[in-house]
């Protein structure tokens, strides 16, 4: 009886003594997205009629208390390919994680040809680390030629960049040369081009990067196979050390089963959304599916890891089937996920836009 009273006694003196944020916290890989998901207000809808709007990426900054939503655009009239030869990297600013966000200002525009971002900027990450804020971006140039398919030398031009200020207003400073490069070995996963960037830091203070990759193994111009790799830094600017094996695999026959990661690290584990192609990891046609890794480098698919499929449920009860729900963004605030931003594109439509998710 004295031995059972003992162990109450422990039990609570643990029990009393663990943090409260330390309670409930699921185990790696068990979040579950999907059911965080809340119907989308109308002011939650970033769209613009005179350009193709993709790639939103949100922070928020303590010195004005206002949201900062990062995105790409490019015109209308010269076609939605045109994203590879025209597209910018804008900034809009709203008092509210839902919106409505309004123009402020082109944080990472042309710069002339003889950079090698110098033509088009694509694809934000946006990162707070410490002091500074980081725009990781894919950049490149070419000959400026629109048609209507993808022009072949801009995509293959593409490469990883970051640009860096004390704010989120700016004003940018880019480099001379990108961040994540192509590798110069021929037969490297990455030897082709690299884009799609995410970035985030690790538990020991290095700085996990993800990246789409293409290779020289396959008939050109495509290349391929499209691959995600690994790189670590010691600092939010590099050098990276690239970890060169391919992550989000889905057999050595698929070339391209995957697009779009966004990494972070929350509940003692890193989490990856990224776009399933056609069905390569669960069976529900092109989506949004969840992985996890305890160390950045190992990735399974979690234990949820349906996110959406090509729909938004809007808070005045529509449903709204899409052609496309690419290029997810995670808004974390104190620790936990608050929002998802998506790029959509309408069904019989030329729209395309940003939509700001709000998470339970």
């Amino acid at each position: 009886m004295k031995y059972l009273f003992f162990l109450i006694l422990v039990t609570l003196f643990i029990a009393f003594s663990i943090p409260e944020k330390l309670i409930n916290v699921p185990a790696p890989g068990e979040l579950d997205l999907k059911s965080m998901i809340q119907p989308v207000s109308r002011t939650a809808k970033f769209i613009n009629d005179s350009s193709y709007i993709w790639c939103g990426s949100m922070t928020r900054s303590d010195k004005d208390k206002k949201y900062h939503l990062f995105y790409s655009r490019w015109n209308r009239n010269n076609g939605f390919h045109s994203w590879v030869t025209h597209s910018e990297i804008a900034h809009a600013v709203s008092d509210s994680a839902d919106g409505p966000f309004e123009f402020k200002d082109v944080a990472l525009p042309p710069r002339g040809a003889e950079y090698w971002d110098g033509m088009v900027t694509h694809n934000p990450n946006i990162c707070h680390f410490g002091n500074k804020y980081y725009l990781y971006y894919m950049g490149n140039r070419g000959d400026g030629k629109v048609g209507s398919q993808l022009n072949w030398t801009h995509r293959n031009n593409q490469r990883i960049g970051v640009a860096v200020a004390d704010t989120p207003n700016g004003p940018w400073k880019r480099f001379d040369a990108p961040v994540i490069n192509v590798s110069p070995d021929s037969t490297a996963f990455d030897a082709l081009m690299t884009s799609n960037p995410t970035v985030t830091q690790m538990p020991d203070g290095r700085y996990l990067a993800i990246y789409k990759a293409v290779g020289k193994k396959r008939p050109m111009p495509f290349g391929g196979p499209v691959v995600h790799l690994t790189a670590i830094a010691d600092s939010p600017t590099g050098p990276f050390v690239k970890q060169n094996k391919p992550i989000f695999s889905a057999g050595e026959d698929v070339l391209f089963p995957a697009e779009d990661p966004f990494v972070w690290w929350q509940d003692n584990c890193f989490y990856a959304i990224v776009k399933d192609q056609k069905s390569y990891f669960i069976n529900s046609g092109r989506s949004l599916v969840l992985f996890y890794s305890l160390d950045g480098l190992d990735w399974k698919l979690a234990k949820h890891p349906l996110i959406t499929t090509l729909q938004i449920n809007w808070v005045d009860g529509i449903q709204q089937n899409l052609e496309a729900v690419e290029r997810p963004q995670v808004f974390v605030e104190n620790g936990k996920p608050r929002i998802l931003c998506v790029a959509v594109k309408e069904l019989n439509s030329n729209h395309s836009y940003n939509v700001q998710i709000p998470l339970k």
